[in-house]
């Protein structure tokens, strides 16, 4: 038997019908009552339904004791949708046809690579932590039935293979964002410690000097950058490789996949010296035209431009202004200075605070010696005048104040002297900044604020080993390490582009990629199986806020009706 909506004129009537044979085995229904009008019936028809479903057990919840309800996991979906839909707008997504045009794998790479760049983003740990990762959340468009560890590695092996489609991919994906007729680059180069004892044919991994402190082994990470924060190109380089060398090559490629009419190279201080000047004057971008850089100066080499600077302070000192910028000539380039009123004051107080700290302890330390050489004996071990002056000089040059505060290595008595024209020198270089160009259109102005805008790559390399943990790099093989690196490339572009938009549309109490990523992560699957029925799927209630980041970032939301994959 079942129910049956049969309709006589206007009227609808709820029947309840049974099927039967006839004896000549032709099938028929016939009524067996008529439970009413169906627009008359309202809550009536719901105590029929409750009445069955009590009866059969039907949908009962578990403590009623007549029946289970089984509940899966839930899976994060909010991120991993958020990342997959800005994937799809940059054209990521033509990796699939393309990859598959240019190999023979049957696997889907581009799906296997979206998977390790969106692990970096949302939960960054090793591949082995990929196949973890994979088992909390629900992917959006993803055909995969399983991932396995070797899958993930083949994939890392192609991307190396045919890094010259990929990098034509991600220049597509980019150049809609860039500026090209006036780019302002930014590139600097980081360190990136490597693990392992191993030596192989073509290492990247060499000793050098880290930039977070010491010799360690590393690679070296190039990145080329735009004035909006937008990764242009990455490149990675043997640990030990001079910086300056890698300026050209990387430009080079950079101007070869985005038609860009002008570029001004800027670059950090250590860069400068009087011979990579002369390299950086010799490019020349195509069409003839030289390179244009902006180069600050370090402060060690202040001292050369000493004389230079008179005027300059002079006029400093007649201006009340908080803030003083103005071009020098300096062989054949300008030099700009900017000098910070209340920047040259904070660095002053301290020097002062520290000079007036070891002049303290010197003198405890000469009040012992001098105690100890009149007979008095204190407790401890006894103070030498060498040992004075061993401790006196390793925490001048602690300080950075060797220059100002003369320790004399020679005497056999603790003494030390006060330069007082280095002090002077270093109070008239208090708040300065140093800057060298040769774009002649710039005001002086233009060019502090160019330079300024450089702190923002050094944001994007710590992004890269804060939240997408490009290190410590535990592979060993060359070309599982440029992957690597061209992964966490891909992931920065992402976090970048939603950074961009985040701005462009703010989102209270969202102040960064991050944050948004960890709110929308509470969007979550949910799956459910009913006593005698079909497992029942849903997604989570989406809140105001989630809803104003999806908005923010020009994202549709999740459909619940959509199928989506767990691994």
């Amino acid at each position: 038997m079942f129910i049956k909506v049969t309709k006589s004129g206007p009227r609808r009537y709820v029947q309840v019908v049974e099927a039967y044979r006839d004896d000549a085995g032709r099938p028929k229904q016939r009524t067996v009552a008529t439970l009413g009008r169906l627009d008359q019936m309202g809550d009536s028809l719901k105590s029929m339904h409750d009445g069955l479903s009590r009866i059969l057990g039907i949908g009962l919840c578990p403590e009623s004791g007549n029946g289970t309800v089984a509940f899966d996991s839930s899976r994060n979906l909010g991120d991993i949708w958020v990342l997959t839909e800005l994937w799809k707008q940059l054209g990521l997504d033509r990796l699939r046809h393309v990859l598959r045009q240019r190999t023979r794998h049957r696997i889907d790479l581009e799906a296997l690579l979206r998977i390790m760049v969106l692990h970096r983003l949302c939960d960054a740990d090793s591949k082995l932590g990929t196949l973890r990762w994979l088992q909390t959340v629900s992917l959006p468009d993803i055909t995969l039935a399983t991932v396995g560890h070797q899958q993930l590695l083949r994939t890392m092996d192609t991307l190396v293979e045919h890094q010259d489609i990929i990098d034509t991919v991600l220049a597509d994906a980019v150049r809609p964002l860039v500026n090209e007729d006036l780019s302002v680059v930014f590139y600097d180069m980081t360190t990136i410690r490597a693990d392992g004892l191993s030596q192989q044919d073509g290492d990247v991994r060499q000793f050098g000097m880290s930039k977070d402190g010491g010799i360690a082994r590393q690679f070296m990470l190039g990145l080329v950058q735009t004035a909006e924060g937008i990764p242009l190109y990455h490149e990675v380089f043997d640990g030990n490789t001079a910086e300056v060398s890698t300026l050209r090559r990387s430009l080079q490629k950079v101007l070869e996949r985005f038609r860009i009419k002008r570029v001004i190279a800027v670059a950090d201080r250590g860069l400068l010296s009087l011979d990579n000047l002369q390299a950086l004057q010799s490019i020349a971008l195509p069409g003839g035209q030289p390179l244009e850089f902006i180069l600050a100066v370090p402060g060690r080499r202040y001292s050369e431009f000493a004389a230079s600077l008179d005027a300059f302070n002079v006029a400093v000192a007649k201006c009340d202004d908080a803030e003083v910028v103005k071009a020098l000539s300096w062989q054949d380039l300008r030099l700009v200075v900017a000098h910070d009123r209340q920047r040259a004051h904070e660095q002053g107080a301290t020097r002062d605070a520290k000079i007036a700290q070891l002049e303290q302890q010197a003198a405890r330390w000469v009040g012992k010696l001098d105690a100890q050489d009149a007979g008095q004996r204190n407790r401890g071990r006894k103070l030498s005048d060498g040992g004075a002056r061993a401790k006196f000089y390793h925490e001048v040059c602690e300080a950075h104040l060797r220059r100002i505060i003369r320790v004399d290595l020679t005497s056999e008595l603790f003494t030390y002297d006060i330069d007082q024209k280095a002090l002077d020198h270093a109070r008239a270089m208090d708040g300065k900044l140093l800057l060298v160009t040769n774009a002649p259109d710039l005001t002086p102005e233009e060019v502090v604020a160019r330079y300024k805008s450089l702190a923002d790559i050094e944001r994007g390399f710590k992004v890269l080993k804060s939240e997408i943990e490009i290190g410590p790099v535990y592979h060993r093989l060359p070309q599982r390490i440029r992957a690597h690196a061209m992964v966490c490339f891909i992931a920065l572009v992402l976090q970048r582009v939603m950074r961009a938009r985040l701005r462009a549309h703010p989102v209270e109490d969202v102040v960064s990629p991050e944050r948004a990523l960890s709110i929308l992560r509470r969007i979550q699957t949910h799956r459910a199986v009913l006593p005698g029925n079909k497992p029942v799927t849903g997604i989570s209630t989406i809140d105001a806020q989630q809803l104003a980041i999806l908005k923010s970032l020009r994202v549709a939301k999740p459909a619940a009706r959509q199928p989506y994959a767990n691994l």
